[in-house]
């Protein structure tokens, strides 16, 4: 079977922005599901309308004003579902999301900079509180330590991520 002359291209720019996408869709509907289930619409739109795409132009615009005209779409088919907002509503809040992306990664790659800054012993106390979901508990007896001094820990590591991210910006230094 031959494969689409842009496939891999699809998939790179796919994968890249699927992230955002997501979290672009779900700004505009207020339950996950809802999101997950748009999302795979939209990715199946995506690939199929891929051929119209321009390379060379911005991917994750593109993607978010499919995403923009699913949701509709999804609104029209839940019509049983008691609609809390106008079309005109959601379309301000598409037009918020889309703006704020650049900035959000902007502040995603400031964080990205600082956190590897941080001592090896500080990344460890943010991966196991956050990236595993960790409570304040099991992560104290992770690292033998009281969860008093895990929470003053974990307390001045975000305040100097803050204090980085605000720097970082300010100087466009990552």
């Amino acid at each position: 079977m031959d494969q689409h002359p842009r496939a891999d291209e699809f998939i790179q720019l796919f994968t890249a922005n699927e992230s955002s996408l997501r979290a672009y869709v779900l700004s505009l509907v207020p339950r996950w599901t809802d999101a997950e289930e748009i999302v795979q619409q939209c990715s199946v739109v995506l690939w199929k309308k891929f051929g119209q795409f321009r390379p060379g132009t911005n991917f994750f615009a593109w993607a978010c004003q499919v995403a923009r005209l699913e949701v509709k779409d999804f609104r029209r088919r839940q019509k049983r579902d008691r609609v809390l907002f106008s079309d005109d509503f959601i379309e301000s809040i598409a037009d918020d999301a889309l703006a704020s992306q650049s900035e959000l990664q902007s502040r995603l790659g400031a964080l990205q900079h600082c956190v590897e800054k941080l001592t090896r012993d500080q990344r460890e106390l943010l991966r196991l509180r956050y990236n595993d979901n960790g409570s304040i508990d099991s992560v104290a007896t992770a690292v033998n330590r009281s969860v008093d001094a895990v929470y003053k820990s974990l307390s001045r590591i975000r305040q100097v991520l803050h204090q980085c991210i605000n720097r970082t910006l300010a100087v466009g230094d990552f």
